[in-house]
């Protein structure tokens, strides 16, 4: 049995990533996919000025037609430069890693997600293209657990 730290390392293996600073300066520089697939109500909360979401869960149907998620824009991006990002830069890496087994030639993933890109003190916006206020993007990134979920809740049982 795999843990899922070692299925992220082993995807990341074969996936291209960058940091914060580096988009910051493709952006300056190139016009590029920013592929978000964290799910709808993380991304209308706060993303990247520009970027498209599309669900992990459904990223394999959004890249081909004939399928009800279809995203064209996706579909024929396949030789376009598409920077995905998620949360934390886990989420992307399976993503990247999918969509090179799908054919797209230049994908990169965002090492430590939207959390870095607001660590990294960059701008974010909400659903209606309003800045994110940095007192709110710090609620969001702040990771809220219940008991049950920690390892430690069962080794005691």
């Amino acid at each position: 049995m795999k843990k899922f730290t070692e299925l992220v390392a082993e995807a990341a293996e074969r996936v291209n990533e960058i940091f914060p600073w580096d988009l910051e300066e493709i952006l300056e520089d190139r016009d590029v996919m920013i592929l978000d697939v964290r799910e709808p109500y993380e991304f209308d909360a706060l993303s990247i000025k520009g970027a498209i979401n599309v669900p992990r869960g459904i990223l394999e149907t959004a890249c081909e037609y004939d399928y009800e998620d279809t995203v064209p824009e996706l579909v024929q991006a396949r030789d376009r430069e598409i920077i995905v990002v998620c949360r934390s830069g886990n989420r992307s890496i399976f993503a990247c890693d999918v969509m090179q087994q799908m054919g797209y030639t230049n994908v990169v993933s965002l090492k430590t997600g939207m959390r870095g890109w607001f660590d990294y003190e960059q701008p974010m916006v909400d659903k209606d293209g309003n800045e994110v206020p940095e007192d709110v993007a710090e609620e969001y990134f702040s990771p809220v657990m219940r008991p049950e979920q920690l390892s430690s809740f069962y080794k005691d049982k």
